[in-house]
């Protein structure tokens, strides 16, 4: 039995990145006693953001973890399930045809004799199908329109990782409804004042009431409305390797008679990308871009444009976005989370990842009004490689084309520079295949030596292996996946048919 006073967290800021972190707390350090009281402070006059709607497939472990009921939160939020992200436009088109490719979550099967990356290059694959389709299952799902779950998929599992299409709006109002259900408290106040003394923040004001805490958890997006109070000079930008800066987006009807499409798309725009991802009720997009080449104005035009005038357009938003993250994002008694602590571009669909990460990590490291200097600068070093890692892996997306239509697209190449380590890897891989141990001790989390390749070889960066092997040789393997891809079609539904089926059973 837990003798002392609980300890006291306050969370500022709500949704995705505060009911996240605030309902993870809770589960980890409240299961079998009291021993923290978690409070979320909640602006009713600060709107969520809202518009990051894709995850990657981690998250579904997090959930998992809660005891979260799969299919209640999917109807819930309105979420779709999603298998990877199609890629298009990233490079020139060849005789016409525009570039695509698809980066599935899905894990590659290893050949007997050779890897199954290696066998495919030696045997000259590139030539007849692009990498994707030639080492996946996901692609198959994906061209046929199938989901990864059959009828009786249970909970969080599917013959493919699958990740979420989900209204980040109602994500945030459903663990709202979870965690407090759970025993957080939740207040609605605007916070007026913090106060600090040295690095440490004695309270917050909100209105006529103080709030103290033994330890507080900045989760007011942008502004950083805590950690600011807490140190100048904590910011390190990334906005050389990753000049997109602004966003537009544009929720809109789906296209009459449509089944939302079970993966993400993104397609290169003349500065920037456009996202496209289906919900039950509507389609979400967006124009990612590089605000100091292209004004809000164009911005928006262009994105509309892409649309077609036939869209019906729901909601339109303009955002800034602060590209980067902090030097230190625990700072005496302050923890920053979500968007205060860091943001990189949604192009690989990491932000609810990111709040997983700095929750799962907060619970390992214990946080206390006395925690010491050690325990803090191992949760900086390790969220910092987190932001470092994936800074990369998108930068890996960009430096790879050969587009030069635009002096946006003529600069990309050049953003490798902003990465050492990448750019000398890609010498390297000039020769070889990347596998495990390139990246083995590095900080990544979710993208590994496989979404390395997709990413790759779906920009057509191909090793030269000068090998050869007998005729047929990957006829086995090829054979082998064909067979797999077909078995999964067939145990698989219609990604129209599992949603209308998931959400009829409600009714």
């Amino acid at each position: 039995m837990n003798t002392t006073s609980p300890k006291k967290i306050v969370v500022v800021g709500g949704g995705s990145s505060g009911w996240m972190t605030a309902i993870s707390l809770n589960k980890v350090f409240n299961a079998s006693a009291r021993n923290y009281d978690i409070t979320v402070i909640e602006s009713p006059d600060i709107g969520i953001i809202g518009v990051g709607e894709a995850t990657v497939h981690s998250v579904r472990f997090f959930f998992a973890a809660l005891g979260l009921d799969e299919d209640e939160l999917l109807r819930e939020t309105n979420a779709s399930l999603k298998t990877g992200i199609l890629f298009k436009n990233w490079r020139k088109p060849v005789n016409g045809h525009m570039h695509q490719y698809f980066h599935p979550f899905e894990h590659q099967p290893l050949g007997r004799e050779q890897d199954i990356s290696s066998s495919w290059f030696i045997n000259g694959r590139e030539r007849q199908e692009r990498y994707d389709e030639g080492v996946s299952l996901s692609t198959a799902l994906m061209k046929q329109g199938h989901g990864p779950k059959g009828p009786n998929s249970p909970s969080y599992q599917g013959v493919v990782p699958y990740g979420y299409h989900i209204d980040a709006v109602l994500l945030a109002r459903y663990l709202r409804k979870k965690a407090t259900e759970a025993g957080v408290r939740h207040i609605e106040a605007t916070i007026s004042d913090v106060e600090v003394a040295g690095d440490t923040i004695l309270s917050v004001q909100a209105g006529d009431d103080r709030y103290e805490a033994d330890v507080f958890i900045d989760c007011t997006g942008f502004r950083g409305l805590l950690i600011e109070k807490l140190k100048q000079d904590n910011w390190i930008s990334f906005t050389k390797a990753l000049p997109c800066n602004k966003a537009v987006a544009i929720q809109r009807e789906l296209v009459p008679g449509e089944a939302p499409k079970p993966y993400t798309t993104s397609t290169a725009a003349s500065n920037g990308w456009i996202w496209q991802i289906d919900l039950v009720n509507r389609q979400g997009t967006g124009y990612v871009y590089d605000g100091n080449r292209l004004s809000s104005e164009e911005a928006e035009a262009e994105l509309r444009a892409f649309l077609g005038p036939e869209s019906q357009v729901l909601k339109c938003t303009h955002l800034n976005m602060k590209i980067g993250c902090r030097k230190e994002f625990w700072v005496g008694n302050c923890i920053a989370i979500g968007l205060s602590g860091g943001f990189i571009e949604p192009l690989e669909s990491t932000g609810l990842h990111l709040i997983n990460l700095a929750a799962g990590l907060l619970a390992s490291h214990h946080p206390r009004r006395d925690t010491t200097q050690a325990v803090r600068d191992s949760f900086n070093r390790l969220m910092s490689g987190f932001y470092q890692d994936l800074k990369q892996f998108i930068v890996l997306h960009y430096c790879l084309t050969d587009r030069d239509d635009s002096d946006f697209w003529r600069a990309a190449p050049a953003t490798v520079k902003e990465c050492p380590w990448l750019e000398k890897q890609l010498e390297i891989w000039r020769h070889k295949i990347c596998e495990y141990q390139d990246l083995a001790g590095s900080f990544s989390t979710i993208f590994a030596d496989e979404n390395y390749r997709y990413v790759l070889y779906g920009m057509q960066n191909y090793p030269d292996l000068r090998l050869s092997m007998g005729p047929g040789s990957h006829d086995k393997i090829s054979a082998q996946l064909a067979q797999m891809a077909v078995h999964a079609v067939n145990v698989t539904l219609p990604h129209g048919d599992y949603l209308r089926r998931l959400n009829e059973e409600q009714t």
